[in-house]
């Protein structure tokens, strides 16, 4: 199967913060929810050839296609060199500030073809499958729109406004563009009429809304593009309304093709939270940083409720997974699943996470005495429940199914939660608690010490009583734990690089877990072995590696979950947030620093 499916993530994402969709480098739109991120597909061919549905542009001739970003900004340009001529379709979802201050994100998407030269000639192949293709999807051509509803099923429904002919778009007709046109899909009837100049000026406000972001994205020494591309996906990837960050756009692309290793990303990991923050705010866009925490805290729970590893992007706890059977799957890789069943696990990670989250709260963002003491009850009962189970055993960073264990990343993170309850109870000069709390932190960091070494590997360990390796450890000297110049951490990144490390790209680790043995690289473990190679002094072997993982994401710049080791070929959902904030946290540390208002002036002189 692995070798007969000639499929590939060259895609673009677009969209406005409600929602978003995937085009091809062909242009054709295979993946879109409507009206948000996290509703049914009306486009899924990404999942299924046949039942997913699409919207394809199909040139009458042989065509050379070009796809790139319209500079800094969301909008996907594609451009069509036909035999009779040449066009470009610019595609985007509307986002824009109104007058009233509130922000214009419809559950819309146009494509507005630009006349270049020529008569080009093209065919639309307009075919949604509402409600993930479980029945068929009825078109209905009226005067004013296109109409395509449910026949079967939970009712819904979505309309096509066009400049050209209706019955012409609908029914794949030959089409020659002389001049601009648009096509506007919406999950709404429109009570305005849909004119060139609305689409026009839709375009050029959502351009410029696009471009004012960007530009307050800090610059650095090196690599601002593909910050500034990384930064502009993970803006793609967050809510308007709640100000959660989704892990991924898409569900169960898998991490192998032909295997079982399929999940829905489509939801707010906590985990992500701190990364999150951290990085979004060392790029000044600190608004989206803030808007995020906001999101996190008010999830946290009353006193006696666990917390979970995972929301929905409206806040949502219970995530049911279920199979979608009739769709064959990205590459026929089976099952298709919707929501998580992960959301059940514990993992004792995520109490490192959300402290670390409340501490870089209090340390960015100005507090409320009111919100200061909400805080401060959450960190206490924060440290009840680390006090509680930091001894456990649990699913670690991974989400293992199956087995328990003491994770070493998981103890980590415990003790990075009451590390950062010891600087929040300083900061709130709580010096009882602080002289109270430093024993714990002591006590659990001297547990990892004894029990997560392995005299035998010269390294921690994936946990306690294994020889395992794991990519996860490498993050000991980013949360703190351990200095990069500590000679057992030095050992460790050796031997996890000498043990993980396959044609230059990183397992996850290699040891069998519910699905057998791991035969993809995880992306971001890639990220952490470089920037790991940087701290401990290997910078000239860091910036090789960096600039040779670059190189392997799509035509765009984008990356997925996963790569496979031997054709280097993109897999897993897709874009992945997590990817993204390693690729930013790399680049910021191999860039060579922040610029000043004065070198960014030179750069842009010279």
């Amino acid at each position: 199967m692995k070798q007969l499916c000639d499929k590939d993530l060259n895609y673009g994402i677009i969209g406005n913060c409600r929602s978003g969709a995937l085009v091809s480098d062909k242009g054709s739109i295979d993946w879109l929810c409507l009206p948000k991120f996290d509703s049914a597909s009306v486009f899924g061919k990404i999942l299924d050839d046949k039942n997913g549905g699409s919207f394809e542009i199909i040139t009458d001739t042989e065509s050379r296609i070009i796809q790139t970003y319209d500079g800094n900004t969301n909008i996907l340009i594609t451009r069509f060199h036909c035999e009779d001529g040449v066009f470009e379709v610019h595609d985007f979802m509307p986002r824009y500030k109104l007058d009233s201050g509130q922000y214009y994100t419809p559950p819309d998407l146009i494509r507005f073809f630009k006349h270049v030269e020529g008569a080009p000639k093209f065919r639309i192949k307009f075919n949604p499958r509402l409600e993930y293709g479980r029945f068929d999807t009825k078109i209905q051509i009226y005067d004013k729109y296109v109409k395509a509803q449910t026949t079967k099923g939970n009712y819904d429904s979505m309309y096509l406004y066009t400049s050209m002919n209706n019955s012409d778009v609908a029914c794949q007709q030959l089409i020659t563009l002389y001049r601009d046109e648009f096509i506007l899909v919406s999950y709404n009837q429109k009570l305005l009429k849909q004119t060139m100049e609305r689409s026009y000026m839709k375009l050029m406000r959502t351009k410029a809304y696009w471009l004012t972001w960007a530009n307050r994205t800090t610059h650095f020494g090196k690599y601002n593009d593909i910050i500034d591309r990384s930064a502009l996906v993970l803006k793609l990837l967050s809510y308007q309304k709640t100000g959660a960050v989704l892990a991924a756009l898409t569900t169960s692309l898998p991490e192998t093709i032909g295997e079982v290793r399929n999940w829905d990303y489509r939801f707010c990991w906590i985990r992500d939270a701190s990364m999150v923050i951290k990085i979004m705010s060392g790029l000044d866009h600190h608004k989206l940083a803030n808007r995020y925490l906001n999101f996190i805290t008010h999830l946290l729970p009353e006193k006696d409720e666990k917390i979970q590893i995972m929301y929905g992007i409206n806040g949502e706890k219970k995530l049911t997974e279920f199979e979608l059977d009739h769709l064959e799957g990205y590459c026929g890789s089976k099952p298709v699943r919707i929501g998580n069943a992960a959301y059940k696990q514990k993992q004792n990670d995520i109490y490192g996470i959300l402290m670390d989250v409340i501490y870089q709260h209090f340390h960015l963002f100005s507090v409320t005495l009111e919100h200061s003491e909400e805080l401060w009850t959450i960190t206490r009962n924060m440290v009840r429940s680390v006090q509680r189970n930091w001894h456990k055993p649990d699913k670690g960073i991974w989400e293992m199914r199956q087995n328990n264990k003491h994770f070493t990343f998981s103890k980590v993170l415990c003790w990075v939660a009451i590390d950062r309850a010891v600087k929040i109870a300083s900061l709130l000069q709580q010096n009882k608690q602080v002289d109270e709390w430093l024993p714990l932190r002591d006590k659990i960091k001297a547990d990892i010490m004894e029990n997560a070494w392995s005299e035998e590997k010269q390294s921690f360990t994936q946990a306690y009583g294994h020889e395992d390796l794991d990519a996860s450890v490498l993050l000991m000297e980013t949360y703190g734990f351990m200095s990069p110049q500590d000679p057992k951490y030095v050992s460790t990144v050796l031997a996890i690089q000498k043990e993980l490390e396959h044609k230059g790209l990183m397992y996850r680790y290699k040891n069998k877990d519910d699905f057998g043995e791991p035969s993809s690289a995880f992306t971001i473990c890639s990220f952490w072995l470089i920037k790991s190679l940087y701290m401990i002094g290997k910078k000239e072997e860091a910036i090789e590696k960096f600039e040779k993982l670059l190189s392997y994401s799509n035509h765009l710049g984008l990356f997925s979950e996963d790569l496979d080791f031997e054709t280097k070929r993109l897999l897993g959902n897709f874009p992945q947030a997590y990817s993204h904030l390693a690729l930013i946290e790399t680049a910021m540390v191999l860039g060579g620093g922040q610029l000043s208002r004065e070198e960014i002036l030179l750069q842009m002189l010279h």
